[in-house]
């Protein structure tokens, strides 16, 4: 009872209140928020209980691996690696890593931290693919920043409309037109000849004249026609004595190919005698086959495109400059391949000479028709991707696939041999969308692991603009993105819908 009392008594508190004193009131103190989890509410393990609401009997058994961190790309292959510098045209998103993907070839080859060494790039793609789309953009998007685009060669006319739109007019290559290129022009090394002392006129002689031997092997060799010493030397010597240098001209004289043709085909007697043949009937006989198939070329594939001096007038300091190739199509693709050949010789003389600071985008559409003629005309090529990285041009070449080009002859031929070399000189590689059939010879040709063949033949199939892009050993998963007015000048159905969607 009394304990009863005890705990039913007043405290303190109340007694003193009945007296009129009041202490006080300790204030309670505040209590703690409870900080809420992301989750609204907690869920049991199976998941919640009810019809409909995923609730599982047995919960899914967790499978445990371990692997070393040189095993762990096989099941990941394509783990977004280290970014590439905001340098360059923004081409689009990189979708590995989920930012924008920045393309600038030679600024990646001053870069050590990225693994190229020349800016060559190669394009690959399925028609419609996006592949001419993706270059357009490109060249569109570095005016910005000082580069200026040189086509040499467009066979389908796909640059006309980029041409118009930076104010700039085609030049238009094709039987019947006034158009003319001489693929032996001095070029810019012929300037101011007179005013040269001996050690440079001799470098300078060297650079031309061998540049002109290339040129005319590779014609020769389009031919089936063997081009060995003996060729060599007679058109060597020819050459000399048509330009004047043999005779120590002050001022050299530039030559054509039916100049060259007819010096050999009625040889005087300074050019029997420098090449050291008995008399004139002994030259024409050993020289036979090379006057025949320069006489077929002279009377065929290069009748009033490329036998006269040239008459186009190139401004260099134009944004864009397109010479146009699509009226040889009737012809067949060895006359296209043929002024391919010429064209690379003239354009490889415009270049021997660039300004500081004249950077170059050069297109070249269709390689593989010009790579066809035998190796004799590759080797033209390939000193051009050699000699990108001491112009700081960006040669781009476009195919549609590597066997494309690795037709130039047997498997175990030169050509072949070249044209892989071709493939290596180029460190970044872009690979739009192919067929099935294309991914065991990407494979083969550029060493891409099974996952990134699949990218090219299934995602990248999939849309437009997608490629993977190779820079150096390092891949990139790229959607590339065009604005409305790109689309409109990148647009090349028109003959399949009569104007851009």
């Amino acid at each position: 009872m009394i304990r009863r009392a005890a705990r039913s008594g007043r405290d303190v508190a109340v007694l003193l209140d009945d007296f009129g004193h009041r202490l006080p009131a300790v204030p309670a103190p505040p209590r703690a928020a409870r900080d809420r989890g992301p989750f609204a509410e907690l869920v049991p393990r199976r998941g919640p209980r009810g019809c409909g609401r995923g609730r599982a009997a047995t919960p899914a058994p967790l499978s445990v691996w371990r692997m070393t961190s040189e095993q762990a790309p096989v099941v990941w292959p394509l783990i977004a690696t280290s970014g590439l510098p905001p340098t360059g045209a923004q081409m689009g998103i990189d979708l590995l890593s989920g930012g924008a993907f920045y393309c600038d070839p030679v600024g990646w080859v001053t870069d050590e931290a990225i693994p190229v060494t020349n800016p060559n790039v190669v394009v690959f793609g399925k028609p419609g693919r996006g592949k001419s789309a993706t270059v357009k953009a490109f060249a569109l998007r570095m005016l910005g920043y000082g580069y200026r685009t040189l086509v040499l060669g467009d066979t389908k006319d796909e640059y006309e409309p980029l041409c118009r739109a930076l104010g700039v007019e085609p030049f238009v290559v094709g039987p019947g037109l006034p158009a003319r290129v001489n693929p032996l022009a001095f070029g810019p090394l012929g300037h101011g000849w007179d005013a040269l002392d001996a050690a440079e006129a001799r470098r300078r002689e060297a650079v031309v004249f061998a540049r002109w031997l290339v040129l005319i092997r590779g014609l020769v060799g389009s031919q089936a026609v063997p081009f060995g010493p003996v060729e060599e030397t007679a058109v060597g010597e020819a050459l000399r004595l048509l330009t004047g240098y043999r005779t120590a001209a002050t001022r050299l004289t530039e030559p054509t190919i039916p100049r060259l043709w007819r010096a050999l085909d009625e040889p005087p007697d300074e050019l029997v005698a420098c090449c050291r043949y008995a008399d004139r009937r002994h030259f024409l006989d050993a020289t036979r086959l090379l006057r025949d198939a320069l006489g077929a070329l002279v009377k065929g594939s290069l009748a009033g495109l490329f036998d006269d001096h040239t008459t186009v007038a190139v401004d260099w300091r134009a944004p864009i400059q397109s010479l146009s190739l699509s009226r040889l199509e009737p012809l067949g693709d060895s006359a296209v391949g043929i002024a391919l050949t010429c064209l690379n010789s003239w354009g490889q003389a415009m270049r021997e000479i660039a300004d500081p600071g004249d950077l170059r985008i050069v297109i070249r559409d269709e390689t593989w028709r010009q790579m066809r003629l035998g190796p004799e005309a590759m080797k033209s090529l390939d000193a051009n991707l050699r000699l990108s990285r001491r112009d700081a041009d960006v040669q781009m070449l476009l195919a549609h696939k590597p066997s494309d080009m690795l037709t130039a002859g047997d498997a175990a031929s030169q050509a072949v041999a070249i044209a892989r070399d071709l493939l290596h000189l180029c460190d970044v590689k872009v690979l739009h969308g192919q067929d099935q059939a294309v991914g065991d010879e990407l494979g083969a040709s550029l060493g891409l692991t099974p996952i990134a063949q699949r990218v090219v033949t299934g995602w990248a199939v999939a849309g437009k603009g997608r490629a993977l892009w190779l820079v150096g050993d390092r891949a990139f998963q790229v959607q590339t993105v065009l604005t409305a007015p790109e689309l409109r000048l990148t647009y090349t159905n028109e003959a399949l819908t009569g104007g851009p969607a």
